[in-house]
């Protein structure tokens, strides 16, 4: 098939998406990707160059990492936050620079419960960080731990009304700081993904057993943040709709969650997969994940994005055309290349903007 000329394709991939009062230039998003490089919470000057080259790369748009709403909520001591103003202002002028660049900018707002007070990935030890060398007790749903990590505390229910109090208090740090788009991290077996799976919610109260009661925390958190950002902000949730585990959370389950959570004020289910469990089977390939989001979509009712191992142009513009998703997050595809949209709009031939000073590369 001849190559199109540019302008001729008509690009679902390099169409806008308009949510609430935000539009994104294109469908092509980074993914929040935890780099383990924040001292006290506060991000720095890696952060910075990170997140803006990928904007300079013609991304629509651009998610930081997961970020702890409160200290103990941290994956590692190298975690970013956003639990007090210091952490906010230093957000602001990463968040500016994203601006400049053409794209809009979100934040995933995040507790890792179980998984907390962990060596980062390159660290020389593995497993829980012990108080001596700053690591803390962390929570769950119940005194379930992952496999080697240290036994987490069950979190009473003032516990967690406080969780939900500080999901709303860090959106509006992150509203304050200039973001804008929101997603909670239902996800990857951190706290609110710990409450929606029966392997680790053992509870028997109104937080435990059925799946109402699961996702009761997970759609509080919904409201609070609704609530916090007002009307005009975009809200994403990001699930695991699967724990790729026997007995765990299953498809049906996620998209019966994701349903309830629009019904709530989220506007799109960004649809991952496991994380909960050391003993998952993950089979991995290219688009693993898409019929995962194409199951949560329930037929274009709910507002999904999709990931996993999509890489190239191509690929993540059928995933749109299939009807599977409204827009594709990527991850490891943006490390290798932090200017994939350009790079597939050439591709695909679309006729989109391209900063002046990489004009030289836009028609050969």
């Amino acid at each position: 098939m001849p190559r199109p000329e540019y302008g001729e394709l008509v690009s679902l991939l390099f169409s806008p998406l308009s949510i609430r009062s935000v539009t994104a230039r294109n469908r092509l998003w980074v993914s929040p990707m935890c780099m383990y490089s924040a001292v006290d919470g506060m991000v720095q000057e890696w952060h910075h160059g990170h997140l803006t080259q990928f904007a300079s790369g013609g991304a629509g748009l651009v998610v930081a990492e997961a970020t702890a709403v409160v200290p103990e909520g941290r994956i590692s001591p190298r975690d970013a936050g956003l639990w007090n103003d210091r952490q906010r202002d230093a957000w602001a002028p990463i968040v500016s620079a994203v601006h400049d660049r053409g794209a809009i900018a979100g934040i995933q707002l995040a507790h890792a419960g179980r998984k907390a007070s962990v060596w980062w990935p390159w660290a020389a030890h593995r497993g829980s960080v012990p108080a001596t060398d700053g690591g803390w007790t962390t929570v769950a749903p119940s005194a379930v731990a992952f496999d080697g990590f240290e036994m987490p505390s069950a979190l009473d229910t003032d516990g967690i009304d406080r969780v939900v109090d500080a999901f709303a208090a860090a959106t509006r740090r992150a509203l304050e700081a200039g973001f804008d788009v929101l997603e909670i991290h239902g996800a990857h077996g951190y706290l609110l993904h710990q409450f929606l799976s029966p392997l680790s919610n053992r509870r028997t109260d109104e937080y435990g057993g059925d799946l109402t009661n699961r996702a009761r925390l997970l759609l509080r958190v919904v409201d609070a943040v609704r609530h916090a950002a007002g009307d005009d902000v975009p809200l994403f949730v990001r699930i695991s709709a699967t724990d790729h585990a026997d007995g765990g959370f299953t498809p049906e389950e996620a998209a019966t969650v994701g349903e309830w959570a629009q019904e709530h004020g989220a506007d799109l289910i960004d649809v991952s997969s496991g994380g909960l469990v050391a003993h998952q089977r993950v089979q991995a390939h290219p688009g693993y994940q898409v019929p995962l989001a194409a199951t949560v979509r329930r037929g274009g009712r709910i507002p999904v994005s999709a990931v996993g191992l999509i890489t190239a142009a191509e690929q993540a513009e059928q995933v749109l055309a299939d009807g599977a998703a409204d827009a594709i997050f990527a991850g490891r595809e943006w490390l290798r290349d932090p200017h994939f949209a350009l790079r597939a709009a050439h591709e695909l031939g679309a006729d989109v903007d391209w900063p002046a000073q990489y004009e030289r590369a836009r028609w050969r």
